[in-house]
């Protein structure tokens, strides 16, 4: 009994420090498993961070390059098609170049004016991004790099832009812009049906995801100014953004389903605000933590008396099956480095990386085909063995003790010496890869080659030199162009005034003081309606008006008062620019032409005075050819019949004679009376403007030839200056038509219209150039302009070289009487 108690309690005892080391043992691998899984997600999101970061940072270096080329501040400084042909031609090489979704251009307004996808059919040529947060803070002089779904494309990308400068280096021009498509990435991103891995812009709107579900939705609830503000950028496109339901909480988090994960957080370099989140669902951690504990537990209840061994070996299955989990990791996070090293080696960037002793571990196939050398040729050798000696003492002495101090060495100048002895200039940048002690141990550096750009420099520097002297040469002829233009705004005759666009007074001459008795200090800032007269003002400001809205030069005459008399200016108004372009104001130059409109005046009262004269002493020759000379040669006839009949009989040959002369008589008698109409129709006297024109037009075929068609609307009574002003450009027209036209039909119009007389006489002829028309051939034309004038109506001729010619003549009636002719 003793000793079967003895065996009880060694066996209790046996049990229990079974159970307690098997418990012991579980607690220390659920430790180690749960570490271990945390620490694999920790490294799995550095990695994911790494590979995103490397991909998102990418295209910054080679959109300054490309901001750099000269041919976009060309086209933006003159956007002619030359200019921006070859403008194209860059941004489609760096596309090539980069494999990108797209390059393009924006000028200042942020228009595209130039893409590498402008022959597409989602181009966005023409259209403006002036709202989009990459153009601002470029245009403002700063590189800028965006996360954001197309505007056309309707596809998501990673935005590079940096601004184009001109040849002053000091504002913008325009914005250069470079789109990467983040598919790709996203694609890396696979994972397993137990994780997800999510990047958030600042307000949590999931903008990349491996679980697609989740994408343009958002991981915390948003706020309306939120919504709001997100919707007016335009960024993830028109919405809605909806909760996933995730509610986070240091680093669990929860779904909307009760699901749990694990949560890991970092934020992406060069995105303020922008983090890449790994979850992980805790299914396999808790199949490890809690079924264990669950089925010892049960175990120990029913299976009290199991040996040891029992216990031993089914720790150890649980063991084996924690190391069969790790090792499914091992192989996940091993597919992972194969991919971030694919996303290496295809990158179109120089990458290479050092180890502490500065001697090559990996190096990129750009890196190896930019320089020339194979794989098996750089692996193990020190890059500084591939440095010009001036570039390795720098580095060895200075760059590398200070990069293994800090882990970062931004735009380095080195000089690379390829395998063909050509030197390139490059630009190295690197940050320092450290061990679980914080120990660097490697590098990875990016190499931009920045060969061309130096030349550039040089260039520009010989260009900024031969600026300068230009500058002084300039500011030498400005200097003397400023005085005199000074001497001629003061001691010209005119009146010379500056306005700004609400028409205050900004400068005038000394001439605009001495006619108007105000002085500088007087007139500045003041409008025409604190100077002059309403009515001489509310004249004044619509002229500036007119100049300011149609932004051209006008020339008008104004009447301002003067002391003793109001006085008439020819002004010249043109429109002032400021540096943007915009009107901001205008100048004007009057001349007093008072004197000139009053001899102008006189000569048209003497002119009108003198072509009335001319149709009385018309119309007075024509009644005594008609009159006097018509009834001689009317007598005379009857004298010759009389004679040829008293001779008839005895001198047959005389009477022939008698008939003869009796034939030119006749004839006579009509070329008087022809003559004496053409000097003054009876007819307009008698019957009006239509029915002289009706009969002139009829005359004017039968002596020429020409087939001449006289249309007419139903005229009212015409005041007889009018008709004979009518009548006589239309005599003058048809006879320059029959001497210099050669023309074969000829159309008469004579129309009413909103008591306005329309003449116009167009014929088929040969034309001629107006501008080339000789003084003595314009003498006629000129005459019937100055009819035209003295009746209050004007005249034009349009002409051209084959076209045929057409007269038209206009003049606003008086209220006629309502009796046509």
């Amino acid at each position: 009994m003793r000793i079967r108690l003895i065996l009880l309690v060694l066996s209790l005892l046996a049990f229990l420090s079974a159970s307690i080391g098997g418990y012991l043992y579980y607690s220390s691998l659920r430790e180690a498993v749960i570490k271990d899984a945390e620490r694999q997600a920790q490294t799995r999101l550095v990695m994911i961070k790494k590979n995103l970061s490397s991909f998102l940072s990418e295209n910054i270096r080679p959109v300054r390059a490309m901001a750099g080329m000269k041919e976009l501040p060309q086209a933006l400084a003159g956007p002619d098609e030359s200019s921006v042909r070859k403008a194209n031609a860059i941004l489609d090489h760096f596309k090539a170049t980069l494999d990108v979704e797209v390059c393009y251009l924006m000028d200042r307004q942020g228009n595209t004016m130039a893409s590498s996808n402008r022959a597409a059919p989602d181009s966005f040529v023409g259209q403006n991004f002036a709202f989009r947060s990459y153009f601002q803070q470029a245009i403002r002089g700063t590189s800028a790099t965006f996360l954001g779904l197309g505007i056309a494309s309707k596809r998501r990308g990673a935005y590079y832009s940096h601004p184009v400068y001109g040849k002053d280096g000091s504002t913008p021009l325009g914005v250069a812009v470079i789109k990467k498509s983040i598919e790709f990435i996203e694609e890396e991103l696979a994972t397993t049906e137990d994780e997800i891995v999510v990047v958030t812009d600042p307000h949590g709107v999931v903008f990349v995801s491996s679980h697609k579900n989740w994408l343009f939705q958002t991981l915390t609830k948003l706020t309306p100014p939120e919504v709001s503000q997100i919707a007016r950028s335009l960024q993830f496109g028109e919405g809605p953004w909806n909760w996933t339901g995730l509610k986070i909480n240091g680093s669990k988090a929860v779904d909307s389903s009760g699901k749990n994960y694990l949560v890991r957080q970092l934020e992406i370099d060069n995105y303020p605000g922008w983090a890449v989140l790994y979850l992980r669902g805790p299914r396999a951690v808790a199949k490890i933590v809690y079924d264990p504990f669950i089925k010892i537990t049960g175990y120990i209840i029913l299976l009290l008396c199991l040996l040891v061994g029992l216990s031993v070996s089914f720790l150890y299955w649980k063991a084996s099956k924690e190391i069969a989990q790790r090792k499914a990791a091992e192989t996940a996070l091993q597919k992972s480095e194969e991919r971030y090293r694919s996303i290496y080696h295809s990158a179109p960037a120089m990458l290479h990386s050092i180890n502490t002793e500065g001697r090559l571990v990996m190096v990129s196939d750009h890196w190896l085909e930019t320089l020339g050398y194979g794989r098996e040729e750089v692996i193990g050798r020190k890059v500084t063995d591939f440095f010009s000696e001036a570039s390795r003492n720098f580095a060895e002495k200075s760059v590398f003790p200070n990069f293994f101090k800090t882990g970062v060495s931004r735009d380095i100048s080195y000089q690379f010496i390829k395998k063909n002895g050509e030197t390139m200039d490059i630009l190295l940048s690197a940050i320092g890869e450290r061990d679980e002690d914080g120990k660097i141990v490697r590098s990875l550096a990016v190499s931009i080659d920045v060969t061309e750009r130096k030349k550039a420099e040089e260039a520009l520097k010989l260009a900024q030199e031969e600026l300068s002297r230009y500058a002084q040469d300039l500011e030498r002829q400005v200097r003397k162009r400023t005085r005199e233009i000074a001497s001629i705004f003061k001691y010209t005759p005119a009146v010379v005034f500056l306005k700004d666009s609400q028409g205050h007074y900004l400068l005038v001459n000394p001439r605009f003081e001495e006619l108007f008795g105000l002085s500088q200090e007087d007139v500045g800032g003041k409008t025409d309606h604190d100077l002059f007269p309403r009515d001489i003002a509310d004249q004044l400001r619509n002229n500036d008006r007119q100049v300011l809205a149609e932004e051209r030069s006008y020339q008008v005459e104004e009447q301002v008062y003067h002391t003793d008399s109001i006085r008439t200016y020819l002004s010249v108004k043109f429109p002032l620019y400021d540096e943007f372009g915009l009107v901001s104001g205008l100048c004007g130059i009057s001349t007093d032409i008072t004197t000139i409109k009053r001899a102008q005046e006189q000569l048209k009262r003497l002119s009108g005075s003198i072509m009335a004269n001319q149709e009385q002493e018309r119309a007075l020759i024509a009644r005594e050819l008609h009159d006097e000379l018509g009834q001689l040669l009317t007598a005379l006839h009857l004298d010759c019949m009389w004679m040829r009949a008293r001779i008839e009989e005895t001198d047959p040959k005389a009477a022939d004679r008698a008939l003869t002369m009796c034939s030119l008589i006749d004839k006579t008698i009509e070329e008087v009376r022809g003559l004496a109409v053409r000097l003054r129709p009876g007819v307009l006297d008698k019957l009006g403007l239509v029915d002289a024109l009706e009969w002139y037009t009829n005359d004017f075929e039968k002596r020429t030839g020409i087939t001449c068609i006289f249309e007419h609307d139903g005229i009212p009574g015409i005041d007889d200056t009018v008709a004979t002003a009518a009548y006589r450009i239309a005599q003058e027209a048809l006879t320059n038509v029959a001497r210099h036209s050669l023309a074969s039909c000829v159309n008469v119009v004579l129309q009413m219209q909103e008591k306005v007389l329309n003449l116009s006489v167009t014929d088929n002829g040969r034309g001629f150039n107006p501008a080339e028309m000789s003084e003595f051939e314009g003498l006629g034309v000129l005459g019937m302009q100055e009819r035209a004038s003295l009746v209050g109506g004007d005249l034009k001729v349009k002409s051209g070289v084959g076209q045929g010619t057409q007269i038209s003549f206009r003049v606003p009636l008086e209220s006629q009487g309502k009796e046509g002719q």
